[in-house]
C-alpha cells in the first residue's frame, strides 16, 4: 500500500515537471503569463515554468510573413475606377506588443493596408497609378510601417500585384498608344529624310566645289601653257630678229626659203593632188635656194665676202615658146 502511494506521488511529480517544461521551437517565441498577467517571453529551446502558476499566453511567429491584400475597387483623383490587389511582408520584432497591443494582428494589418491603399491611390490620377507603381509601394510602405510600429511589427515590403482599369479605358489607352507610336514613327521618318537630304546637298556642294577648283586649276594650267608658248614665240622672234640683223638679206632669204619649202612639201604630200601648178612667182624659189647655199658657204668660211645674188628672171609664156627645152 505504501509503495503504491509512493509510486503515485512520483508519477504526479513527473507529470508536474513534464507540464512545467516548455520547449520552444526555432522561429517562435511564447509569452508566459503568471495568473493571467504577462511576465516573460520564452525563447527558443528549453524553458521551465511551474505548472498551474505559469502558462503560455500566445505563440508568436517571429519569422517574416506575408498576407494578401484582397482585391478592391478604387476611384482615382480623375474619377476613374480601377481594381487592385497586393501583398504585405512583415516581421514581428516585439512578441509582447504583437500579442497584447492588438487583438488580431493579421486582420489589423490587412485592414490598415487596405484603407491606406485607397488613400494613396485615390490621391493620384489614372496615368500616375499605372506608371508610378514604385512610388505607390514606397508611400504605402511608409504609412503602414508607421501605423503598425506600436504593435511591435516591422513592415518590410508592400507590393501592388495588379492594377486593372475598366475595359473602355484600356481600349482608349490602346488607341492612344498606337497614335503616339505612329506619331513617333512619322517624326523619325521625317528626321531621317531631312538628314538624308542634308547629306545629299552637302555631297553636291562638295562636288561643285571640287569641280570649280578643278576648272580653276585647269584654267591656271592653260594660261600658264599659253604664257610659256608666248614666251617661246617671243624668244624665237628675238632670235630671228638678231639673226636678220647680223646676216642681212641672206638670213631673210633663208627663213623665207624654209617656209616656202615647207609649204610646197605640204602640197606634195596631199593625197588628192595629182598635178601641181606653180605660179610664175614660184621660180623665185631657185634664187632663194641660191641664197641658202651662199649662206652655207659663208658659215663654212669658203667665201669671205658675200656677193649679191642675181635674181632669177621668171619664165614667161613667150620664153617657153622660144626655147621649149628651158626648165
Amino acid at each position: 500500500m505504501i509503495l503504491g502511494v509512493i509510486a503515485g506521488l512520483v508519477l504526479l511529480v513527473l507529470l508536474y515537471l513534464f507540464a512545467s517544461v516548455k520547449i520552444v521551437t526555432q522561429g517562435y517565441q511564447y509569452t508566459i503569463e503568471h495568473f493571467g498577467r504577462f511576465t516573460a517571453v520564452a525563447r527558443p529551446g528549453f524553458n521551465f515554468y511551474p505548472a498551474f502558476f505559469y502558462r503560455v499566453g500566445h505563440k508568436i511567429n517571429m519569422m517574416e510573413q506575408v498576407i494578401d491584400i484582397p482585391g478592391q475597387e478604387i476611384i482615382t483623383r480623375d474619377n476613374a475606377m480601377v481594381s487592385t490587389d497586393g501583398v504585405v511582408f512583415f516581421q514581428v520584432l516585439d512578441p509582447a506588443k504583437a500579442a497584447y497591443e492588438v487583438s488580431d494582428l493579421y486582420v489589423a494589418l490587412q485592414q490598415i493596408t487596405t484603407t491606406n491603399l485607397r488613400t494613396v491611390m485615390g490621391s493620384m490620377d489614372l496615368d500616375e497609378t499605372l506608371s508610378k507603381r514604385d512610388e505607390i509601394n514606397a508611400r504605402l510602405l511608409g504609412v503602414v510601417d508607421h501605423a503598425t510600429n506600436p504593435w511591435g511589427v516591422k513592415i518590410t515590403r508592400v507590393e501592388i500585384k495588379d492594377i486593372r482599369p475598366p475595359a473602355d479605358i484600356v481600349n482608349a489607352m490602346g488607341r492612344q498608344m498606337k497614335a503616339e507610336r505612329e506619331k513617333r514613327a512619322n517624326i523619325l521618318e521625317a528626321e531621317g529624310t531631312r538628314a538624308s537630304e542634308i547629306l545629299r546637298a552637302e555631297g553636291q556642294k562638295q562636288a561643285r566645289i571640287l569641280e570649280a577648283e578643278g576648272r580653276r586649276e585647269s584654267a591656271f594650267r592653260d594660261s600658264e601653257a599659253r604664257e610659256r608658248a608666248a614666251e617661246a614665240e617671243a624668244m624665237a622672234t628675238r632670235v630671228v630678229s638678231d639673226a636678220i640683223e647680223a646676216g642681212g638679206t641672206q638670213a631673210i632669204n633663208y627663213f623665207i626659203a624654209q617656209k616656202y619649202v615647207e609649204a610646197v612639201g605640204k602640197f606634195a604630200t596631199s593625197p588628192n593632188a595629182k598635178t601641181i601648178l606653180f605660179p610664175v612667182e614660184a621660180t623665185q624659189l631657185i634664187g632663194t635656194l641660191g641664197g641658202i647655199g651662199q649662206l652655207a658657204k659663208e658659215a663654212l668660211g669658203e667665201i669671205k665676202t658675200p656677193a649679191p645674188t642675181k635674181p632669177i628672171v621668171p619664165l614667161t609664156a613667150e620664153h617657153a615658146a622660144a626655147d621649149p627645152y628651158q626648165r
